[in-house]
């Protein structure tokens, strides 16, 4: 799942997602779609902020990089899988005003064309906050002008359509401990390969423990990625712990869709 604040940073997020759009806070569920029948679905917006705002719904395509990033791709340069995408993934309303703490469901239905390969087909849905118009004042006599630039906040989740018996592989390599921006961190490699993304979570135990002493949800890996490399913030705290010991890494997926262990490593972390 993915944040973004628009002429900001890109940044990423491993629960319910919540913008603070300037406008009232927008919540988001769920934070990932998965069609792969011809039944459709619906996500729900929740303004739980004190203000009315207005928010446009929008599909994008967005293709993940090796390091996890998103890189945002203009329709007239997408591939063909990323046309089709487009072409067939439906949603209603597009535009809503939500009151202080009033849901509001966006209907989200799949139309396959006819003689549609089998695949994984990708768009990311866009939620983006509107502004309310402001009314220019200026003092008396000051013929200044002044520009104030308003920030437009965004949230994008994933709507992936998935057509036949598709299948992938996971594994995890080259674990270790590396310094990230002045923090510690866990870097690791996941491998993929097959026709279908991966999702996801990273937990890494200790010897004779059941319980994981570190954990990240939400972890995937896209169809137009073979590998991704991890960075992981770690408490320094866990850092102390996982330092120089035996320890298992384990990619494994949600409970709702399976539970399955997609891959383990056990290495020492160093």
């Amino acid at each position: 799942m993915r944040f973004y604040r628009l002429l900001s940073a890109v940044c990423a997020a491993s629960f319910a997602t919540m913008a603070n759009a300037g406008v009232g806070d927008l919540l988001v569920a769920p934070t990932r779609v998965v069609l792969d029948s011809g039944r459709g679905t619906e996500v729900i917006l929740n303004n739980i902020g004190s203000d009315t705002a207005t928010y446009r719904i929008s599909l994008e395509l967005r293709r993940m990089s090796p390091d996890g990033d998103f890189q945002e791709i203009d329709p007239a340069k997408a591939n063909e899988l990323e046309k089709k995408a487009l072409a067939m993934i439906s949603y209603a309303p597009r535009r809503v005003v939500l009151a202080p703490n009033q849901p509001q469901s966006i209907r989200i239905g799949v139309r396959p064309p006819e003689g549609l390969i089998d695949g994984e087909y990708r768009a990311h849905m866009l939620f983006r906050a509107i502004p309310a118009a402001k009314p220019v004042t200026a003092a008396p006599g000051d013929r200044s002008l002044s520009i104030a630039l308003t920030p437009i906040y965004g949230i994008t989740i994933p709507i992936v359509v998935r057509r036949g018996q598709l299948q992938a592989t996971a594994a995890l390599s080259d674990a270790k401990l590396i310094v990230d921006d002045g923090a510690p961190a866990l870097s690791v490699a996941i491998a993929r390969k097959g026709n279908r993304s991966t999702y996801g979570n990273i937990r890494v135990f200790k010897p004779g423990q059941s319980k994981p002493v570190y954990e990240v949800k939400g972890i995937s890996v896209y169809t137009e990625i073979g590998e991704r490399r991890l960075t992981l913030r770690l408490d320094p705290l866990i850092e102390a712990q996982l330092r120089g010991q035996q320890a298992t890494i384990q990619y494994v997926e949600d409970p709702e869709a399976g539970g399955r262990t997609l891959a383990e490593l056990k290495t020492v972390i160093r």
